[in-house]
């Protein structure tokens, strides 16, 4: 049961009564989650991992998901509805005849959107008698969500910080610990793969495919534990909706409607939360054109250089595998500061609409992103997480290509979270000491071929 409610100043009737469900309109069926054996993961397969209510949800095909009425509440009482903001004085600095909306996740507890399947997750494990939940986090956002939402059901949490990142933003690790989380930097000691992977090499900066076969590990060892993540999975993504569901509403409400719609990727739960109930009018629906862009560092490119093709969720090998973009799970990203784009896949939901042309990939180097987050916080006053700043980036350059060509096109993008606890990067790009990473080339060819052959 939550423990009494941490904030009380939002009207639950306010907020959607049903999330949207991607699976039953997308132009082909997802791909089977598939064992190493080959054959598709059943419920009973995936619930050593999982609790049977999120089992449900990932393989379920009904359109609208009922949110329950507990959790409704919850949301209002965390600060949903999140407002939705014109961005005036952007621009103005900009001189674009464009019209700029921004969907402000950042005025959330932990300062990012990940506590909206957070606290869901939570429910329904608590709702199954789980008492410890594993996961693994990059920049902390996640970690951060997912702490608080232990704390609320009375769940213990450990999380497996990505080093580098453990090493670049300490003060996500004392939030999380403020929360009671245990936080572990990844690869550690812990396990029997993080063993493996410093016996090899004792100073490997770690990586979110590395941190999530450690927490399914450390989950697999225990009755008493499952695993949480926060990003790739359907039922993830289904829970993010709440923030396009949220904003569909806002932007009729000023008798607006996007030509654009932007958001960063790294596995896909943000961008995917602010487009699917756009891509719900737009497409399935046919009422609107919108242009749908996904944004993802230059450094990890997994939708504009990766192969859609299975592959394991984790480096280990421990996931069943997943039809997505990738670069191959033991791609070992770089230390750029938006730690949460550091991942090797991308959503099998998402990777469809990307493959069939819904979804336009675009990629950006971390200097670029962080002078336009910069111009972004100079204009409105919001420091971006540099996550968030890559959407940033992509709706400053659409608003200068409406400038050139003098279109009033309508851009709306996901401010997925602030960067008040990821200063550190801004100070590098401050002092100059920002570098573009981007690899020459990305070796996919250890993939299961056998899985891939169609």
């Amino acid at each position: 049961m939550v423990k009494k409610p941490i904030r009380a100043n939002q009207n639950p009737n306010s907020i959607p009564k049903r999330w949207y469900n991607i699976v039953a309109d997308l132009p082909e069926k997802v791909p089977p989650l598939l064992l190493p054996n080959g054959r598709p993961a059943t419920a009973s397969d995936l619930k050593a991992l999982f609790p049977l209510s999120l089992v449900r949800q990932e393989l379920s095909k009904r359109r609208f998901l009922r949110i329950p009425e507990e959790l409704r509440e919850l949301y209002a009482e965390l600060g949903r509805p999140t407002p939705l903001f014109r961005a005036k004085r952007l621009e103005s600095v900009l001189k674009t005849p464009a019209r700029i909306y921004y969907k402000y996740e950042g005025v959330l507890p932990t300062g990012s959107h990940k506590i909206n399947t957070a606290i869901a997750q939570a429910y329904y494990n608590a709702q199954e008698s789980v008492k410890r939940l594993t996961t693994e986090t990059g920049a902390g956002q996640w970690g951060s969500a997912l702490a608080l939402a232990g704390a609320l059901f009375d769940l213990k949490v450990r999380v497996y910080m990505v080093r580098a990142s453990y090493e670049q933003k300490p003060y996500r690790r004392v939030l999380m610990e403020i929360y009671g989380a245990e936080v572990i930097p990844s690869p550690s000691n812990r396990t029997r793969y993080g063993k493996k992977i410093l016996e090899k090499d004792p100073n490997n900066p770690g990586s979110l495919g590395i941190a999530i076969s450690e927490a399914i590990e450390d989950a697999l060892m225990s009755q008493d534990t499952k695993y949480s993540l926060g990003s790739v999975l359907s039922y993830v993504l289904l829970h993010q909706t709440i923030i396009g569901l949220e904003a569909r509403g806002q932007m009729k409400s000023l008798d607006e409607y996007p030509d654009y719609v932007i958001g960063c990727v790294g596995g896909g739960s943000n961008f995917a939360g602010l487009m699917y109930p756009f891509y719900y009018e737009s497409v399935v629906k046919g009422k609107h054109n919108i242009t749908f862009i996904a944004v993802e560092p230059r450094a990890v490119p997994t939708m504009t250089r990766g192969v859609y093709a299975y592959d394991y969720g984790d480096t280990a090998g421990l996931t069943p595998l997943l039809k997505m973009s990738t670069i191959g799970h033991r791609f070992i990203p770089p230390s750029i500061h938006a730690g949460g784009l550091r991942y090797h896949g991308v959503a099998p939901t998402l990777s469809i609409l990307i493959k069939h042309g819904y979804v336009r990939p675009v990629a950006y180097h971390q200097k670029e992103v962080f002078e336009a987050a910069r111009i972004f916080a100079i204009s409105e006053g919001i420091v971006p997480a540099p996550e968030s700043a890559h959407a940033v980036k992509a709706a400053i350059e659409i608003a200068l290509e409406c400038r050139r060509r003098n279109e009033e096109k309508v851009i709306l993008f996901n401010l997925s979270g602030h960067g008040l606890l990821d200063l550190s990067g801004y100070d590098a790009y401050l002092r100059n000491k920002l570098e573009n990473y981007e690899p020459s080339s990305i070796d996919t060819s250890y993939l299961p071929v056998a899985f891939n052959s169609n």
